[in-house]
């Protein structure tokens, strides 16, 4: 997994954000864009692509991206890794093929997320698990820390 610092260039006009560049360290090829809204304390999750590299970022809201990898010759193999990303900390998620991804809509708007995968989605090299029973050492509940 990794995390980019992402740009936003302002001007008396407004501004760009950046995403992604084909000359990105992160960047291994065109498959599919496509944004996705989540309300505030929704869960989307968990899910997994065997064949893809998906690129996260939140162009507006805020989200919890949860990691966990339990891929058998991992490094980091079990561990759990939390990311806040979106209008306070505008960066780009990086989440290698084969690692359970879920995302939970944080504060009181909606949250629009950018997703740029290297290959088309196909059904058939995605899974899916319920967010709240499975395996995956997690609570998505609030936590007051």
């Amino acid at each position: 997994m990794q995390i980019t610092p992402l740009l936003r260039i302002p001007d008396e006009r407004g501004y760009v954000m950046h995403m992604l560049r084909a000359d990105s360290p992160v960047y291994r090829g065109f498959g599919e864009v496509y944004f996705s809204v989540v309300y505030p304390g929704v869960v989307k999750g968990w899910h997994r692509h065997r064949d893809c590299t998906l690129n996260y970022t939140a162009v507006s809201g805020m989200v919890k991206v949860v990691l966990y990898d339990e891929r058998q010759a991992s490094a980091t193999k079990g561990e759990v890794m939390e990311i806040f990303i979106g209008d306070q900390n505008y960066q780009l998620v990086t989440v290698p093929r084969g690692i359970w991804n879920g995302i939970k809509g944080t504060g009181t708007k909606e949250a629009t997320m950018a997703v740029f995968m290297d290959a088309p989605y196909d059904q058939a090299e995605f899974e899916r698990l319920d967010p709240f029973e499975n395996h995956i050492p997690y609570d998505w509940s609030l936590r007051n820390e």
